[in-house]
């Protein structure tokens, strides 16, 4: 290839991936996510989903309904987890263990369109066996739930009337009637759907990667 040439190539080459265009904004998802207090008055998203985790005496599980594309995206309970304010009259007691819950409906914006008016958000105060898992906390004080064919937690307390995970148009903010969510097995009001690298940002690794061998070419250019 000539010296004329190659200038001209990476130009060209730059042009091209820079002018790609992103991937369009994720679609989310409508369902219970599931939360844990993080010891400094706020919440953070479950690693586990509420058949497998065991919270301690002293605990506080929250569930948030709302449209959500991934974890990152998931919008929390309005309410600050508490114990105390909850739980604080419950006496502690041997072979048992007190679980505090905030349970936040969502908003009218997020409710689907047959699935009723959202509760204003509630909280309560679960006393269990020292063994049981957040799922069977949750049922002690918030039945009835309702449960998809592969166990995915659709409804707390009867809310929403129908259904489950389904998948809303990102343009629109409408259900989506060509797809739903793949949720995990398991009672699990979970939804990890990370996204990969938009083609944006691919594109933009792969021009730094051409401009710097553009800048290489020209400094040994000029040694010669």
């Amino acid at each position: 290839m000539t010296r004329a040439r190659f200038p001209a190539l990476l130009l060209a080459v730059c042009a091209l991936l820079l002018g790609l265009p992103g991937t369009a904004e994720a679609a989310g998802y409508r369902y219970w996510s599931f939360w844990q207090a993080d010891g400094r008055a706020g919440w953070t998203y479950a690693t586990q989903g509420p058949a497998t985790a065991r919270p301690a005496d002293g605990d506080v599980n929250g569930y948030r309904f709302a449209v959500s594309a991934d974890s990152q995206d998931a919008a929390r309970p309005r309410r600050a987890p508490d114990f105390a304010a909850v739980c604080g009259k419950a006496p502690a007691a041997d072979g048992t263990k007190r679980v505090a819950l905030v349970i936040d409906f969502g908003t009218a914006a997020d409710a689907p369109a047959d699935g009723g008016t959202p509760p204003a958000p509630r909280e309560a105060c679960a006393r269990v066996r020292a063994d049981a898992t957040a799922a069977e906390v949750l049922a002690t004080v918030a039945k009835p739930l309702r449960y998809d064919n592969q166990a995915l937690l659709c409804a707390i307390t009867g809310y929403p009337r129908t259904g489950c995970g389904e998948q809303v148009s990102a343009d629109t903010g409408g259900t989506d009637p060509a797809g739903s969510a793949s949720p995990s097995p398991g009672p699990r009001p979970v939804m990890d759907l990370e996204p990969g690298p938009s083609v944006g940002t691919v594109a933009g690794v792969a021009a730094v990667v051409v401009l710097g061998a553009a800048a290489v070419w020209q400094a040994r250019r000029r040694r010669r």
